[in-house]
């Protein structure tokens, strides 16, 4: 098991999978072979009698940058892709929730996009306290609709959740677990034990009770990705067919600050 992947790192000690981000070189960015990979790593897990808990979190110094720009750009003209990965999209986040086994998000770095919504739907996140958790769509004209726009409130509200996502601002791993959007947030030399502590607390307990509880609580959040995702999905494609998108990657590649036209 866990053979053929490239752009992330699985291994299992033990009881305890870990899944990395490895494209350290772009801040572990996704791109279209990553995608395909995360939907295939979960119900891969799942399927594994060996592992109890999953580690979430990215190789280097970064969770994960989010969507590659060089990607989006590509994008621009290949709306066949764009809806293969929003499609993809969806079932990553569902292959997280539906999982029976906890997944811890250790969250070593800054976490943006959809690297944050991936995180934010995690069972248990811990995340470094100086780390910055964003979802900047908005920056790039899209819609936050990748899942951020269904977890961040269910997490913190919906006043706070707006106030992030509609400005795109970046919130420290401190002041998420001061309002509620991580479990904890540990200074970085401390990290790698806590997650630790946590996973093989996990591990070593009660499987099955574990792996139901998990279901149980998540039934409420399941039903919520479920109803809203495609629809959100469907925005943020009406989104990438605006003028302002396409005038925001180019900016973004070019270097220069975007013009905005609200169209």
């Amino acid at each position: 098991m866990y053979e053929g992947y490239e752009t992330l790192k699985v291994v299992r000690e033990g009881k305890i999978v870990t899944v990395s981000f490895n494209r350290p070189e772009v801040k572990n960015s996704t791109n279209a072979r990553m995608h395909q990979e995360l939907v295939r790593v979960f119900p891969e897990i799942g399927r594994d009698p060996e592992a109890h808990v999953v580690i979430l979190t990215g190789e280097g110094d970064s969770f994960s940058a989010g969507g590659d720009i060089a990607g989006m750009k590509r994008n621009l003209d290949d709306p066949a892709r764009w809806v293969e990965s929003m499609g993809e999209a969806r079932d990553i986040l569902m292959g997280v929730i539906d999982l029976d086994r906890p997944v811890i998000a250790k969250v070593n770095g800054h976490a943006v996009g959809l690297g944050s919504t991936l995180a934010l739907v995690c069972d248990i996140v811990v995340c470094k306290d100086t780390a910055k958790i964003v979802d900047p769509h908005v920056k790039v004209g899209l819609v936050a609709g990748d899942g951020g726009s269904v977890i961040w409130p269910a997490l913190i509200g919906y006043a706070k959740a707006k106030r992030y996502l509609l400005t795109g601002e970046p919130i420290t791993g401190a002041e998420a677990e001061r309002i509620g959007l991580v479990s904890e947030a540990v200074q970085a030399e401390r990290l790698d034990a806590r997650v630790a502590e946590i996973a093989e607390e996990l591990a070593n307990g009660a499987a099955v009770a574990i792996r139901l509880t998990k279901k149980s609580v998540n039934m409420g959040l399941r039903q919520l990705m479920a109803t809203q995702i495609e629809a959100h999905l469907g925005y943020e494609t009406m989104s990438y067919m605006s003028a302002d998108h396409r005038e925001a990657t180019h900016a973004f590649v070019e270097r220069r600050p975007p013009v905005f036209t609200g169209r």
